[in-house]
């Protein structure tokens, strides 16, 4: 017999909360950066001696690659986006933790953040730069800081249960 698919849990307002804040602070920013604070025009804006607000359009994934030139490739990522969105929702209706509920909000906030500026633009936009002696490091936005801080805690999560496992 096949077990029923979940898509609503206990914790599943958490991960909704945290994915709802995610994106619409992300969008939020985005819309000030672009059409008030029009970075575009103003680019570099020296905010610290290591760190510059600046507009990349990213085609691609983190570090631009597989950058995708065409509607197709485009509409692929965005795809690609809204797959692995569903996938962390299963998950997310699962989970018994409510820190693992709301790194995978973080997650599903920032890709699908990202994902509607391909819709809208055609690309992401990207702001933070940091940079140190010549060395700089790739271009990020709100979203990206999401998924990266979602991922570190679920990481966290995943060798934390290994421990307490161990012990």
């Amino acid at each position: 017999m096949m077990k029923r698919l979940r898509l609503w849990g206990r914790l599943s307002p958490i991960g909704l909360a945290f994915a709802v804040l995610i994106f619409a602070f992300d969008q939020a920013h985005k819309v000030f950066m672009l059409h008030s604070f029009r970075i575009a025009e103003r680019q570099p804006v020296e905010v610290m001696p290591f760190f510059d607000l600046v507009l990349v359009w990213n085609r691609g994934v983190s570090y631009g690659w597989f950058a995708q030139h065409t509607a197709f490739g485009r509409f692929g990522l965005v795809a690609l986006s809204l797959v692995a969105s569903l996938a962390l929702w299963i998950w997310l209706a699962r989970t018994e933790r409510p820190l693992t509920a709301a790194a995978i909000g973080l997650v599903i906030g920032g890709a699908l953040g990202n994902a509607l500026d391909r819709v809208i633009y055609g690309a992401v936009a990207d702001f933070f730069l940091l940079h140190w002696r010549g060395f700089d490091w790739y271009v990020f936005n709100i979203a990206d800081l999401a998924i990266v801080a979602g991922v570190g805690l679920l990481l966290y999560e995943s060798w934390s249960e290994d421990a307490r496992r161990r012990a």
